[in-house]
């Protein structure tokens, strides 16, 4: 394993980076039922997803929710997104949505959750 497979290899990578592995080798903890003792591979794995999220081509795909006058942004990676297609949410549609963090999960028809990102937010 090399170094920059680590949590403490800060000089391998940007802060922003290395924050961003770090919410999202935290995310992996708290899915995968806070496992103790899975640090590294946990760390491993937020590494290897955030790399390769920032090698790929910047396509931006969101859904644009407005909860009680404020309009919130969240991008998704059709990849992962299970199936959802851009418009499965008709406009103005009421819409079952929670938060947590920096993630917004609006409920399909289906009864999935489409996991997003917010990158911004107005009102």
């Amino acid at each position: 394993m090399n170094a920059s497979s680590f949590p403490d290899s800060r000089a391998s990578a940007a802060p922003d980076l290395q924050e961003a592995i770090r919410r999202r080798a935290e995310e992996i903890y708290v899915r995968s039922g806070r496992i103790p003792g899975r640090d590294l591979e946990n760390w491993a794995r937020a590494e290897q997803e955030i790399r390769r999220e920032v090698a790929s081509p910047a396509r931006h795909t969101a859904v644009v929710i407005r909860v009680q006058g404020v309009q919130y942004v969240g991008e998704y990676n059709p990849e992962s997104a299970g199936g959802y297609k851009p418009g499965e949410f008709g406009s103005g549609a009421a819409v079952r949505v929670r938060f947590e963090g920096d993630k917004m999960f609006v409920t399909r028809a289906n009864g999935s959750e489409l996991e997003t990102r917010i990158v911004q937010k107005v009102g």
